[in-house]
């Protein structure tokens, strides 16, 4: 479906090639600052075009705004956002009129509804995106407003180039004298990063000399005419304890289910991840200290956030992995969709996505909360339960 969310719904339209693209946002609070600057910001960052490392795509992707504010305040009802078109070249894609691209889902859409779009990929580009990344700016403005929220992502890997110790040594020791997931260094990097340090480099990796590692294998890659993948790392500063809806909407799965639908994802892992699998559970849970607020914490967060579905308080840490891009512009040897062998040099371009969808997880999730606590808020207070049963009083 092209609708993501359930009280903060976003609904995305367009093709990689028609006039425009963009989204309608239902469910966005009134009383909201809110001007196409504050969207432009994020447009501008996910442009592609910006350095040698990228697609050469070069879309001015200004956003129009067409209902939903006046005089720049929202009004709670649907915001409307459109954004043109202005890079088509359809005859990139020519090809396509007798091949299908390999890995790409020219074959897949056509299989499911008889009919695809005549150039590029249509609704499987990642031109859908700009909807996203448009109506993730408004979410993220109100997290931001509202609650102080801070959604920071980065590269950590470029093909085998990874950010010192964001992953463990490789060994063969069948024992359980393990440490930590992530360095010491590197979740005071998760607390401490900015935007405006990831977007230092091209490589958008916040570590200066991992970034240039990166700079020469991407390079590398392009001048093979190839393409290499790589993870991105996103941390959600701020959040409140309390989000998410068992049991099918726990906060992670909708948290996955928002970043897997991103073109080119590949695999998603919160907190110790895979890494969680290697370390007995005596190492591996999360001890509770108290706070200097008097709230409870944990001494440390291999959970990433996230407990039994529901965000517990501290930082919420997640990794993405992107599979290398499909179009490349060697040949390849593939098939015409009759079956005929053949070789296909594709000509295509692609872009960059990310923090949007996580500003769309955790606004969504809060406004479902709110609600759950306001209709509750309503009612008398509880005398006939155990003390155990109850949030206890905090003085």
């Amino acid at each position: 479906m092209s609708t993501f969310g359930h009280l903060f719904r976003v609904t995305t339209f367009g093709e990689s090639h028609c006039a425009s693209v963009g989204a309608i946002i239902d469910g966005c609070p009134p009383g909201l600052s809110l001007s196409a600057d504050d969207i432009q910001v994020q447009m501008n960052r996910r442009r592609p075009g910006q350095s040698d490392l990228t697609t050469p795509r070069n879309e001015k992707d200004r956003v129009l705004l067409q209902s939903g504010l006046e005089l720049g305040v929202t009004l709670g009802t649907p915001i409307a956002l459109m954004v043109k078109n202005e890079d088509q070249r359809p005859h990139d894609y020519s090809e396509t009129d007798l091949y299908p691209r390999p890995s790409h889902a020219d074959h897949t859409y056509l299989e499911k509804y008889g009919v695809k779009a005549s150039s590029g990929g249509g609704r499987s580009s990642a031109r859908e995106t700009v909807g996203r990344v448009a109506a993730g700016a408004i979410a993220e403005k109100y997290l931001k407003a509202a609650y102080g929220i801070e959604i920071i992502a980065f590269v950590s890997s470029v093909g085998k180039i990874h950010l010192p110790s964001t992953i463990p040594s490789p060994s063969t020791d069948d024992d359980d004298d393990v440490g930590d997931a992530l360095s010491e260094d590197f979740r005071k990097l998760l607390s401490t990063v900015t935007r405006e340090q990831v977007d230092q480099h091209p490589t958008r990796c916040p570590h200066p000399e991992t970034a240039e590692l990166m700079t020469k294998r991407i390079v590398r890659a392009k001048e093979a005419l190839d393409s290499i993948g790589g993870i991105v790392t996103c941390v959600i500063r701020n959040v409140p304890s309390g989000l998410g809806e068992p049991c099918f909407d726990k906060f992670e799965a909708t948290l996955a289910h928002a970043m897997l639908s991103i073109p080119a994802t590949k695999a998603f892992e919160i907190g110790s991840g895979f890494r969680g699998t290697e370390v007995p559970g005596s190492k591996h849970n999360d001890a509770f200290v108290r706070r200097e607020d008097g709230k409870l914490g944990t001494k440390t967060n291999w959970s990433g956030g996230v407990q039994g579905g529901i965000t517990n308080g501290e930082d919420i840490y997640f990794r993405v992995g992107f599979k290398s891009p499909a179009t490349i512009s060697q040949a390849q040897s593939t098939a015409q969709y009759d079956g005929t062998p053949g070789s296909l040099a594709a000509r295509g371009r692609h872009d960059p996505l990310f923090e949007a969808m996580a500003s769309l997880v955790v606004m969504d999730q809060l406004l479902i909360q709110n609600s759950r606590k306001t209709a509750a808020s309503l009612l008398p207070p509880i005398t006939t339960l155990p003390p155990t049963m109850v949030m206890p009083t905090r003085n």
